[in-house]
């Protein structure tokens, strides 16, 4: 395969595709001069304002939502990522499916990088998913918003060799986000932003750890398969300061480009910014391309690839953005490779279904 990115054209928003954040928050703007688009469009759940994160949003057939954490240690030997969904998106049962019932396709993500790694995704049934306003459970673990912090409690086995995974993970975020936008022109994808910054307390029974650091939490919803209308992208987040970057950028179906390039300041508050220079990064053991933004001549050091898979990637990187020391979580994602016959093969060796 080729890079995700195309050879040029991604140093700004594209026009239609993305809107970006503009400097005066209650009259935000797009780099096109298009207004920011709001949450709740065309059936895709809605993201709640500066309240919190919501989980009782419909997902109508075809679609998904999902609730994203990523975080790292203070002393960095550490990293995690959850990640619940309804409608599992890299669902083999769901694609085999036809798609027509996202409720009938839950999974918790469980992983966790460094000493003690672990790392689980078991999908379940409709009968396993139970939610309100402010509680998702599936199967054993939830996820539950108090109004200040989000708590997961976690109860899963790995996928080969059923080791238990068994703890709780609090998420303070430092601000919340009030903005969604839309990756697509339609609007039927979006990604919303909750806590740009975050404060993370990990406690563990199984693996024994305990630890604390910074975080980052989102959410994504479609009312369609991702893979009707995305072909690949590169996502980054970076905290730099007091701030945190964040780059949304790749090629939908069709070949355009789309490209989203965001700062938020300590109060959550969205900017669209001029994207730094694209730096390439190398390959995957995998082949999967990776790339990201940094100041121009700025080394990228690669902390750890955390998941090598034939269609996914994640890595813990260090930069320089904007003169700043930047730490953060880079991912690439290949929808064409995801849907190839191999990789549906593979998939149900690491996400076990249980009904």
């Amino acid at each position: 395969m080729g890079g995700l990115l195309p050879p040029a054209g991604l140093a700004d928003p594209h026009p239609g595709a993305v809107s970006g954040g503009g400097r005066d928050p209650s009259r935000g703007r797009s780099s096109d001069g298009g207004d920011l688009r709001g949450t709740g469009e065309r059936g895709v759940a809605p993201r709640p304002g500066a309240d919190g994160p919501r989980f009782d949003g419909a997902v109508p057939p075809g679609g998904y939502a999902w609730w994203y954490v990523d975080a790292l240690s203070a002393d960095g030997r550490h990293g995690l990522t959850l990640i619940a969904f309804i409608g599992a998106v890299f669902s083999p049962y769901y694609l085999k499916s036809g798609k027509k019932a996202p409720e009938d396709h839950v999974a918790l993500n469980v992983a966790l990088y460094g000493p003690g790694a672990r790392w689980t995704l078991t999908e379940r049934g409709s009968a396993a998913l139970r939610r309100d306003r402010r509680t998702l459970a599936i199967g054993p673990s939830s996820v539950h918003w108090d109004g200040t912090s989000l708590a997961f409690a976690i109860e899963e086995r790995g996928a080969l060799l059923r080791e238990r995974v068994s703890g709780t993970v609090r998420i303070r975020p430092e601000a919340l986000v009030p903005k969604g936008f839309a990756l697509d022109p339609a609007g039927r994808h979006r990604w919303h932003p909750i806590a740009a910054r975050a404060h993370v307390e990990a406690r563990f029974d199984r693996p024994a750890l305990r630890w604390s650091g910074t975080a980052y939490v989102d959410s994504n919803f479609g009312s369609e398969p991702m893979e009707n209308r995305f072909q690949d992208w590169q996502w980054s987040r970076a905290h730099v300061g007091a701030d945190c970057a964040v780059f949304y950028e790749g090629r939908l179906k069709a070949g355009d480009p789309f490209a989203l390039s965001l700062r938020f300041d300590r109060h959550g508050i969205p900017e669209a910014v001029e994207a730094p220079p694209l730096a390439r990064m190398p390959h995957t053991k995998w082949l999967m391309p990776r790339a990201t933004r940094s100041d121009p001549g700025a080394p990228i050091r690669l902390l750890r690839t955390w998941e090598d898979t034939p269609f996914y990637s994640r890595s813990a990187l260090e930069t320089r953005l904007w003169g700043d020391r930047a730490v953060g979580v880079h991912e690439s994602l290949s929808l064409t490779r995801f849907t190839s016959g191999a990789v549906q093969w593979m998939i149900p060796w690491r996400m076990p279904r249980v009904t």
